[in-house]
């Protein structure tokens, strides 16, 4: 989810329902809305249902033949309010891990289509992305508080004292969290990625924030750098940041204005990994980045690449198995907005398919074809492309993605220039009177099954059986972190 407007200002429930608000206005305003539920189907010449066609009613589930939801477990204590969001998402051994603004849920998947809740840690800051790396999970801060604890409160980024980073946890004890240290970092931490250092017996993070201002003495203009956190894995209270490898020295995107407006780049929204390869694809806002990290301490940025006509905010990377190409993300209208209807079309809140072809410092970024979901949604249903990761089928190039309301699909790059869809999981739009703000935030393959976290229905368990993904069933990890994509056949 894309951040917005001043850094800290406001408590974490209360920017997002300003967010959900304006930005669905700007967007449907500008562009229009999809038909009602129940109006007359009309197809484009290129298959896609271009008016609301008999759309599900609230909350009702609908899903394609080779895809079945098997469980779903409701948001529940400290997290129960539709105020209090979920997020990201992140795996180890027989355990998911799931963000919220208000803290995280470990959950035991041992049993898929059982999952229960062991724990949950109550620690406001937003957005909570986490990622886990053995015993020790992290936690992304990304509004400004009073200090590192767990129980802090908000205070205002122009305030010297006021803290945003990164929290470190122990989670040997998957019932009793245990917090560790904590890493304060430039502009805080939107999102951040764990790299190994093996050599050194230490994880690196690299933290992505952006958003500076004049008035933030610790998020100043322009900021074109991200925080590179070494963590000792034999004692991660002494996790300090090591580097701020600047990726923008002659200044990124300038951004441009419009019914669809393209953000200015100041710093990095999400990086993923691909450690076998030496190779990190950044989103950065205005800017999709290609890097070499064979020294992972001093990132290199090898590519550069834009899309002013179609991409409005560079979010998030998936690289192929191969390192052969890499799908951005556009979080058009910051994943608060109304944007999977036949008025904004098809290229715009959209996945990128890119090849990388050449080698070495001679890797090139090519275009290759957008890919968006070709069900319309409803007017006030807010829906853009967002997380996903790949589905590790042998030879093919296969990938489950969030698109927020728009549900969860899974889709086909394999043929780089025309990406199909070949299965999706969704529900109707949230019952009226809510708040206008729900689907899934992320959609990650996990040991055979697909795992959604529902900004307001909790986690979902998706079973998935197609004959063009039946190789992923070999292939069995003992820890995820989506941004930092294992070598699968190796």
């Amino acid at each position: 989810m894309t951040r917005h407007g001043s850094r800290g200002r406001l408590a974490p429930r209360i920017v997002i329902a300003g967010l959900a608000v304006g930005l669905a206005v700007v967007l449907t305003g500008s562009a229009g809305g999809a038909a009602p539920a129940g109006g007359t189907a009309e197809t484009a010449a290129d298959g896609r249902v271009v008016t609301g066609s008999n759309l599900p009613g609230p909350d009702e589930i609908r899903h394609s033949d080779n895809i079945r939801p098997v469980a779903n477990v409701p948001k529940q204590g400290p997290f129960a309010s539709s105020f209090s969001i979920g997020t990201d998402l992140a795996f180890t051994g027989h355990y998911a891990i799931s963000g919220n603004y208000d803290g995280f849920t470990v959950y035991d998947i041992a049993q898929p289509r059982a999952p229960r809740v062991v724990s949950q840690v109550l620690c406001p800051g937003g957005q909570n992305d986490v990622a886990v790396w053995g015993d020790l999970l992290f936690l992304s801060t990304d509004l400004s508080r009073s200090d590192d604890s767990c129980s802090s409160t908000p205070l205002s980024a122009s305030r010297k004292e006021a803290w945003e980073g990164i929290k470190i946890f122990d989670i040997r004890d998957k019932a009793a969290p245990r917090y560790v240290a904590a890493v304060e970092t430039d502009c805080g931490s939107h999102t951040h990625t764990l790299v190994p250092d093996r050599r050194r017996d230490a994880v690196l993070i690299y933290v992505s924030s952006y958003g500076p201002d004049p008035s933030f003495p610790d998020c100043q203009p322009p900021h074109d750098s991200i925080s590179v956190i070494r963590v000792p894995l034999r004692n991660p209270a002494a996790a300090a940041v090591v580097a701020k490898p600047v990726l923008f020295p002659d200044g990124g995107n300038p951004g441009q204005p419009g019914d669809f407006p393209v953000a200015e780049t100041t710093g990095c929204h999400d990086i993923t990994v691909l450690p076998s390869q030496h190779l990190a694809a950044a989103a950065c806002m205005g800017d999709g980045v290609l890097l070499d990290i064979a020294d992972p301490y001093r990132p290199r940025v090898i590519q550069r690449v834009r899309d002013d006509q179609h991409f409005s905010f560079w979010h998030s990377a998936t690289f192929n198995a191969t390192g052969r190409k890499v799908v951005f993300v556009d979080e058009l209208g910051g994943g608060m907005a109304a944007t999977c209807n036949p008025q904004v079309g098809p290229e715009y809140g959209a996945s990128a398919v890119y090849d990388i072809v050449g080698s070495g410092d001679h890797r090139r970024l090519r275009f290759a074809s957008y890919f968006k979901i070709p069900r319309a949604q409803g007017p006030e249903e807010n829906c853009v492309a967002h997380n996903g990761s790949l589905i590790p089928a042998r030879g093919r190039d296969i990938m489950v993605q969030a698109f927020y309301q728009g549900g969860v699909t899974v889709w086909d790059f394999t043929n780089s220039r025309h990406p199909r869809e070949i299965g999706y999981f969704e529900r109707g739009p949230l019952p009226p009177g809510g708040l206008p703000a729900g689907g899934s935030w992320s959609a990650y393959y996990y040991n055979g099954y697909i795992y959604s976290s529902d900004l307001q229905k909790g986690l979902d368990v998706l079973a998935i059986e197609d004959r063009r993904i039946a190789s992923a069933a070999a292939v069995r990890l003992t820890e995820f972190n989506a941004q930092t994509q294992p070598d699968y056949h190796r």
